[in-house]
């Protein structure tokens, strides 16, 4: 059944930035209103209500948490952190004005455990345990993954393992700020960032996969009861997803959802800038009422989307109502149409199998025209002055940007302190007219000050529209209170924001000139060793057991040698997966391999669970033990048996079936556990591998799927930069990532793996010269559109050095 609404929580007067649900009947809500609150259900029949209201400060309350009952507290403890820097604990069965206790030691502003400095404190029996300190930007993601190892994500892009106070593992692989954390179980964790994606991570470093979807920060994410994953962010949506593909989106009717958490009972809560905290459920007799269903439709359906959230609007080029006859090719799908005079967006919700209506496409209302920053159109660029003799920072906004986002971003940008962030917020609020959001009109309230558009809290006179008012001062320029002149230092009318002083102390030096680092060579493997080797195991011996039991097949049954062997592999590999790895005295062999991925060959196509769990477990097998597979010929089989299961010759027309898609992506990731140290490409079979790769339409192929063949390739590329090259495996690899390279539009992962790979690929080829001229105009003329499509910086170096290599 699809998540629909099921009950509206309304108390908090500003956005609900955290949540926790730790069981159907309590859920714990902190605002930006200086305020948590404890709501509970004391029936299962009765509507939830605010029991308790947390207060110890004045200030914006950013996280909340649960500690379990104790003897002292039968029914736990809410624990709240904010920008007072202090960790308050409040006692649920007899919440007092006062906490319980404040654990002291964070010097900024906290989110649960971790604070916006670059440290992250561990507290037991609410005394400080340790330090975290490693992160190079603020620390704002934490998790407790046991009672001596935690996770952090930071502002500087990386994800840190620790075990008390050492770090064990950095995870490396985000674009921008690290945002949320959540354990999923048999598989290791995730993570969300404001590069819009979320990530899901083995505990080892392995990257399982990539969940694209939002257009926007992802701020929060939570795992639920049967291990699917739900994520909120600045696109205002909440998104369920299942084995990597997202299956619901819940359009919220507010600028953004701050906060996601599921209940053991697997409903979804979500806490917004519009103050509300709202509950979904898969469960019918969960549901809201019909007449509450509706007005919720209707409320996102009445919003004013800016264009640019869309996409490029040609009013005369959309189609009408008509084309919502077709049905949508994937979820959360947003198609435009005319409607009249309007432009509506619709969502398709393949829960309802139906479109939804999501608002109106309105154009921006800024400064009248558009203002270029760093290639990109914006309502608003301020000049910030920040020195004397400086040039002036720069601070581009949309009107329909969240002010909160927009003033976080500007601040990590430029390197300032985010104890400025509320300045610059009531900055943005007083110098841009607002946006139309929520209703019509001027009935929009603002979630900061009640107001129908942004604006301080006190109004200001008109001004010219060149000036505005300076974020920490209020002024027009940075000019500070008034000071007598002193001996230590000159008169100036500028004080610093950030030391309080006329100037910064020492002299201004210029910036040392910035040196890209090499990238090439990069020799080490990416694998994917990522592992449920139990739940593998019973699979495969409940199909085996099948077979045995009906006349038809149990001539297709294991036999008992065959069936010894695939035990001793399973538990190779529960060791090789082991936290820490455990020895084995007996290394898997060829028999081993014989045993556990040809037996079930002539019955792939009978069912597709048998054939996930075959590849899965071939997948394990090259990945943990690649000597097993050095036997004559057994590469051979071993990757035709591999196409063959994936169904590699049935037609590529899109859309392809779900189960074909899987396996299709489980092939490209035991291919790229294939490639890897110590391989011998000997004999035909890299030859058939890469002649099979080419005959795949790329673009049938789904995104994490494109990944996976970028990454059979950079392997491939490592695994030359050790080996000797012949010209046919030159070529054949060489044209693969051409491919790649001319097809891809989207998706920088893919090209980014592909061009390293060619960058290894020509290094490795170079005291051969194995690359012809006609490659090398190719790859020239290739090498030089990339930037313009993928101006992100880790492409435009790598396509530097590449360009050196085919010059």
């Amino acid at each position: 059944m699809p998540y629909k609404l099921s009950a509206t929580l309304t108390a908090h007067s500003s956005d609900v930035r955290a949540l926790s649900s730790p069981t159907n009947k309590l859920i714990l809500s902190a605002s930006r209103d200086a305020t948590a609150i404890s709501w509970q259900k004391p029936s299962p029949d009765a509507p939830f209500a605010p029991v308790s209201v947390l207060k110890a400060g004045s200030r914006y309350v950013n996280s909340v948490t649960y500690i379990a009952p104790t003897p002292d507290a039968p029914n736990g403890y809410a624990v709240t952190g904010g920008q007072d820097t202090v960790i308050n604990v409040f006692r649920l069965d007899a919440p007092r004005d006062d906490p319980d206790f404040s654990l002291l030691g964070h010097t900024d502003n906290v989110s649960t455990d971790l604070d916006f400095t670059r440290t992250a404190k561990v507290w037991k029996n609410f005394s400080l345990a340790h330090d975290l300190k490693g992160h190079q930007q603020s620390v704002w993601a934490v998790l407790a993954v046991d009672e001596d190892q935690y996770l952090t994500g930071s502002a500087d892009k990386t994800i840190k393992l620790w075990q008390q106070h050492k770090v064990m593992h950095t995870y490396e692989g985000h674009r921008d700020a690290v945002r949320g954390l959540a354990l999923v179980p048999d598989i290791g964790f995730a993570s969300c960032s404001n590069d819009s994606e979320i990530r899901v991570w083995t505990f080892g470093g392995d990257l399982v996969y990539t969940l694209s979807g939002h257009t926007s920060f992802v701020y929060s994410l939570s795992v639920l009861p049967n291990g699917d994953i739900v994520s909120g962010g600045e696109d205002r949506t909440v998104r369920v997803w299942r084995d990597g593909e997202c299956t619901q989106t819940i359009v919220h009717p507010a600028i953004s959802v701050w906060a996601v958490s599921s209940m053991p009972n697997g409903d979804v809560v979500s806490g917004c800038s519009d103050g509300v905290v709202r509950i979904f459920s898969a469960s019918e007799e969960r549901w809201a009422s019909e007449s509450d269903l509706k007005e919720y439709d209707e409320k996102v359906a009445s919003q004013a989307l800016p264009s640019q959230q869309v996409g490029d609007v040609k009013k005369s080029d959309l189609p009408g109502l008509e084309a919502l006859s077709a049905p949508g090719n994937k979820p959360g799908e947003v198609k435009m149409v005319r409607n009249g005079a309007l432009v509506e967006a619709h969502q398709w919700d393949s829960a309802s199998n139906a479109w939804q209506k999501i608002g109106d496409v309105v154009d921006a209302v800024g400064q009248g025209r558009k203002q270029l920053y760093q290639g990109r159109e914006y309502d608003y660029v301020f000049d910030v002055d920040i020195q004397d003799g400086v040039p002036p920072l720069k601070l581009p906004y949309n009107v329909t940007d969240n002010p909160f986002a927009a003033a976080q971003k500007f601040l990590e940008t430029n390197d300032l302190p985010l104890t400025y962030i509320d300045e610059v917020v009531k900055f943005i609020e007083k110098n841009t007219t607002g946006v139309n959001i929520g209703t019509g009109g001027e009935e929009y309230v603002d979630p900061y000050t009640g107001a129908s558009r942004y604006r301080g809290s006190a109004p200001a006179a008109s001004a010219p529209a060149s000036s505005y008012q300076d974020p920490y001062t209020g002024a027009s320029r940075y000019t500070g209170a008034p000071q007598a002149p002193t001996s230590s230092a000159p008169n100036s009318e500028y004080m610093d924001p950030f030391t309080g002083a006329s100037r910064y102390s020492g002299a201004p030096q210029p910036p040392a000139p910035v040196v890209a680092a090499t990238i090439l060579p990069v020799r080490k493997f990416i694998t994917f060793k990522q592992a449920n080797v139990t739940a593998m195991q019973g699979k495969l011996q409940q199909f085996d057991e099948a077979l045995q039991h009906e006349i038809s097949t149990s001539s297709l049954a294991m036999y008992p040698d065959e069936s010894s062997r695939v035990e001793e592999a399973f538990d190779f590999l529960s060791a090789a997966t082991a936290a820490p790895p455990r020895r084995t005295t007996t290394p898997l062999s060829a028999a081993h391999i014989e045993a556990a991925c040809f037996p079930f060959h002539s019955t792939f196509r009978r069912t597709h669970k048998i054939t996930v769990t075959v590849i899965d477990l071939s997948r394990l097998l090259t990945g943990f033990s690649p000597e097993a597979f050095d036997a004559p010929d057994l590469k051979e089989r071993f990757v035709e048996a591999l196409f063959a299961a994936s169904e590699w010759n049935s037609s590529w027309a899109l859309p392809l079936p779900k189960p074909r898609e899987t396996n299709i992506l489980l092939l490209f990731r035991t291919l790229a556990n294939v490639f890897q140290d110590k391989i011998s490409l000997e004999g035909t079979w890299t030859s058939k591998v890469f002649e099979a790769l080419g005959q795949a339409p790329y673009a049938s192929l789904n995104k994490n799927q494109r990944v996976a063949l970028a990454t059979i390739l950079f392997n491939a590329s490592c695994v030359s930069l050790r080996t000797p090259l012949d010209k046919p495996f030159f070529d054949q690899l060489a044209s693969l990532i051409l491919r790649i390279l001319e097809s891809e539009t989207a998706d920088s992962e893919a090209v980014y793996r592909a061009l390293v790979g060619l960058g290894n690929l020509l290094l490795a080829s170079k005291a051969q010269n194995l690359l012809d001229a006609g490659q090398s105009g190719e790859l020239a003329q290739c090498i030089r559109a990339l930037p313009t499509i993928f101006p992100e910086e880790r492409v435009q170096n790598v396509t530097r050095e590449i360009a050196a290599l085919v010059s």
